[in-house]
């Protein structure tokens, strides 16, 4: 499957229950909670959902608001190590599993999510 082709299989419902998934867990792990102001919770979700969506062939709507992703340099102030990184992937697992999208998707985005995260480490630890 091309990733472009992944928003047409599962639309903004399939992205928007993935990333609800995802943040219901954060603020109450012990790693990623801290990260997340709890006053900028729906705004984190909305802006994962969006940039989300744009990457994967809906509307751009996170460029047209945000400008350029610059996922490393938005990600600098926080200190994301080897642990942050698995249980981030530990989190969207689990939200990926609840999510029940169709298993092209769920492939296509286990992988993209795990280059991603290792990506994003900026610390040692």
């Amino acid at each position: 499957m091309d990733d472009h082709e992944l928003y047409a299989l599962i639309g903004e419902d399939g992205f928007t229950r993935l990333i609800a998934a995802f943040y219901r867990q954060v603020p109450g792990d012990d790693i990623l909670g801290p990260m997340y102001p709890p006053e900028d919770m729906a705004g984190a979700e909305q802006r994962l959902r969006d940039f989300l969506i744009g990457r994967f062939g809906g509307p751009p709507r996170y460029i047209e608001q945000r400008g350029h992703p610059r996922l490393r340099m938005r990600h600098a102030p926080f200190p994301i190590d080897l642990a942050g990184r698995d249980r981030w992937l530990t989190l969207m697992g689990r939200a990926l599993d609840e999510a029940r999208l169709p298993p092209p998707a769920e492939a296509l985005l286990r992988d993209f999510f795990a280059g991603v995260a290792t990506m994003m480490i900026n610390r040692r630890g």
